[in-house]
Formats: structure tokens, sequence, C-alpha cells
């Protein structure tokens, strides 16, 4: 067994450098198989996951030597961080690196969604011609864009935006009012409720706690334009997705994307899904060829810092 176990995708360049230095194991389908992953643990010194394997207290009562928990993302939302604290297990997330990934994948959801003319390959392959309904698609000039959560990614989100001549409003009670990211980005601060009802585009860039849960509820639907559209790329949770569902339903939305979800994988029974205009990713949007690299490059450095130093 190794001294760092790691259970799920990494690069394999990454991976090298770790086993070069110190007794690896990589298996990335080692999150499924819980008997095997508790025995991997007996001797670890760290532990480096993406999303699917659960740290709670019961998996570092199998990890005893454990001192450094390596999160190939930025989200933390799958481990117990006061289980870690108590143990003396730094955890290490990948902040910032898959950021650009996110930013891209949010502006180009919302190109996609206010044009309307990307999801009909099958019906023009097989001789319809779709061009008066798809004529209708919108630009992204001129429109409001909202951001809701101007971090790190939401700015960046913003200064895409700009490229497309988009009039960005945001609302993030965390950033200070003064803070440099509201002028860098020419982003007009606005009220929470203010951002549902002006924002043509709406993208959602904040955590999951319990001021965010559901935050994107039926009301807050409501207040939007019948014919705005909702991108979702932060955390599954943030919407009420059976309100989502009714108001896309009823024809209250102009249309949405979302990338993560309450449960993972979406359940076949979600009312989600057959819902009009909708566009479904599977929790991807920070994940390309090129964030994941820089993803596993980042954890593989800070994990073997964290390493000698203990």
């Amino acid at each position: 067994m190794g001294q760092i176990v790691i259970t799920e995708f990494m690069e394999a360049s990454a991976v090298e450098k770790l086993r070069a230095a110190w007794p690896t194991l990589y298996d990335p389908e080692l999150f499924d198989a819980p008997d095997r992953l508790r025995t991997a643990l007996a001797e670890a010194r760290a532990l480096i996951v993406r999303n699917r394997t659960i740290v709670d207290a019961a998996l570092l009562d199998a990890a005893p030597r454990l001192r450094v928990l390596g999160r190939l993302g930025v989200g933390v939302y799958n481990i117990d961080l006061a289980a870690c604290r108590a143990r003396g297990v730094e955890v290490v997330p990948a902040s910032g690196a898959n950021a650009a990934s996110v930013a891209e994948y949010a502006i180009l959801a919302i190109g996609m969604l206010l044009r309307g003319a990307f999801q009909d390959t099958l019906a023009v392959a097989s001789g319809e011609w779709p061009r008066d309904r798809l004529k209708r698609g919108r630009e992204m000039a001129g429109k409001t864009l909202g951001i809701l959560g101007l971090g790190d990614i939401g700015r960046r989100v913003a200064r895409l935006a700009r490229a497309f001549d988009m009039q960005i409003i945001a609302h993030d009670p965390v950033l200070p009012l003064d803070h440099s990211g509201w002028s860098e980005t020419a982003t007009e601060q606005v009220s929470l409720d203010e951002l549902f009802t002006r924002a043509d585009a709406l993208t959602l860039h904040v955590p999951l706690e319990p001021a965010t849960r559901h935050i994107v509820s039926a009301a807050r639907l409501a207040l939007m334009k019948p014919n705005a559209v909702l991108v979702n790329a932060s955390r599954g949770g943030v919407v009420d997705e059976a309100a989502l569902a009714t108001a896309l339903r009823a024809g209250r939305l102009g249309g949405a994307a979302l990338d993560v979800f309450e449960v993972e994988p979406l359940p076949i029974d979600s009312p989600l899904v057959g819902a009009p205009g909708l566009v479904l990713t599977p929790h991807i949007a920070g994940a390309t060829i090129e964030s994941n690299v820089r993803i596993s490059s980042l954890i593989a450095a800070r994990v073997q810092v964290a390493l000698a130093m203990c």
C-alpha cells in the first residue's frame, strides 16, 4: 500500500511526480470500493480525492497516520472539515486552478441559451429546416448579465461578458463595496431582488451554505423576465430544482443550463428530467484538459510540501 493514496482520476504526469518522491497507490476507482479504500488508508499519510470520495469521520478513523488531504478541485462539500481539524489533517484544495474553465462554461452556456440555435442538429440532418423558429435567437450584445457571487470566477465571467458588450450587474454580500473587483470589471452593485428582476441572463457563482441553499427559489424565479436564462455551475442545492422545472414547463423562463445538482448523478425521477429549454451537464464546468493538468500539478506540489513539513 502507498503512503499517498489517490482515489480518483489524476493526471498521469502528476501521479508520476508523486511516485518519484513517495510510495503512491493510484486507483481512480477506489472511491467506489469502500473496503479496499479503508485497507489502503491504514498506512497512508496523504489522501488525494476529487468529489466522489466522501471523507467523513468514519473514513478518517481508518487512516490514523493521515496528515494531508488533497482535493482535486475547489469545493470541499464532500469533506468533513471539522473531523479533519480534530485529527490534525491539513486540507489542501486546488483553489483557482479551474476558474478559467468554469468562467468559459458559464459565458458559453449563456450565449447558447440566448441564441437557441445549437440543439437542432438531428432535425437539420433528418431533412427538417427549422429556420423560422431558430432565427428568433437573441444576441448577447446589449443584454444585462446578472452575476450572483463576484469572486474570482464571477469576475472572470464579467470580463468575458464585456467582450460581448453585455451590461454587468452583480450581487455579492461578502465582497466589500470598495473592493477593486467592482470597478475593474465595471460591474454595478445591486440588491438580490434587483439582480433577479433586471438580468437577461443570470449566472451563479456562490458556495453552498445555509444562506445560499435554494437562493434561486420559486419566489425569485417569479421575479425574472419570462425570456431570461439561468446558468448554475456553482453548487447543487443553490437552485430549487423543482421550482426551476415548474417555471420552465410554464414558459416563465427562457431556458437554463445546470452543471451541478442536489443529488449527483441526477436521479431519473428528478423533476428536471424532460423540462423544456434545459441543458444538463455532469458537473464538468471546471473539468477541461488544461484545468485537469493545472489542478493535478498544483495538488501534487502542495501535498509534497505538506508531507515534507510533517
